[in-house]
């Protein structure tokens, strides 16, 4: 429901922020109000919204990157945010600019309010339902996103923040190998396949970690591919987990 869902509208213009303001809440939306790309960042932060609309002229590009420059579940604030730039230069090399830098569409000043409406719906309709309460329980491995707490039975695991954003991702789909391409993006909010040594580090901990714990749950590495969480029976283990 439209009635559930939060914008962040980050404009410097007081007319425009008032119409659409006024409007997207005339709709059923609720709407955060930030004149700079400071404070945008910070409602980001605290507000979690669902979906950004941002026209802050200069700060537009340092916006964006800041936005997908986040690490995921390791930070406040969400990498893979919808995002619409509003922008009174959008002719075809500034609409790619846009686009390459993260952002999800682009809307040309000046702009017609239903067709704007229609794109935010169309965002908010593909964009994902954020995991935002429930537990996730492989075997008995048990991961609190909300306290961001991990226990394998009744062992708590003290976990670093972005070796808790790993372990909740790979949880995600257990015994599915995700990539290390995958997970930057996805943990680290990277947009390129560097830096991979970062990923090697975290997992190598995660993995002493769990098995710290006394389970037969770890992080396998799949050579040349990437990471996936597995639940096996110590009995079971072969040096491929090693």
């Amino acid at each position: 429901m439209a009635s559930a869902r939060t914008i962040l509208l980050a404009e410097e213009d007081p007319a425009t922020a008032g119409f659409l303001a006024d409007n997207l809440i005339a709709d059923g939306y609720r709407v955060l109000v930030a004149d700079d790309k400071t404070a945008a960042l910070e409602l980001l932060e605290e507000q979690r919204p669902d979906l950004v609309l941002c026209d802050v002229n200069g700060d537009t590009l340092q916006l964006i990157d800041a936005v997908r420059g986040c690490d995921g579940l390791a930070s406040q604030i969400a990498p893979d945010t919808p995002l619409i730039v509003l922008s009174a230069h959008a002719d075809e090399l500034a609409r790619v600019r846009y686009f390459d830098r993260g952002g999800d569409d682009v809307i040309a000043k000046p702009f017609s309010y239903l067709e704007l409406r229609a794109r935010v719906r169309a965002l908010l309709r593909r964009s994902y339902e954020r995991p935002a309460t429930a537990r996730v329980r492989v075997g008995a491995l048990t991961i609190d996103p909300v306290s961001r707490q991990v226990h394998v039975g009744e062992t708590p695991v003290e976990l670093a923040r972005q070796e808790f954003a790993l372990l909740h991702t790979l949880a995600s789909e257990p015994t599915r190998v995700f990539t290390k391409h995958e997970l930057l993006r996805d943990v680290w909010g990277f947009r390129c396949a560097a830096r991979t040594r970062t990923i090697d580090s975290h997992a190598c901990k995660l993995r002493s970690k769990l098995r710290g714990a006394g389970d037969g749950h770890w992080v396998e590495n799949v050579w040349g591919i990437g990471y996936r969480l597995v639940a096996v029976d110590p009995d079971a283990r072969d040096g491929s987990a090693a």
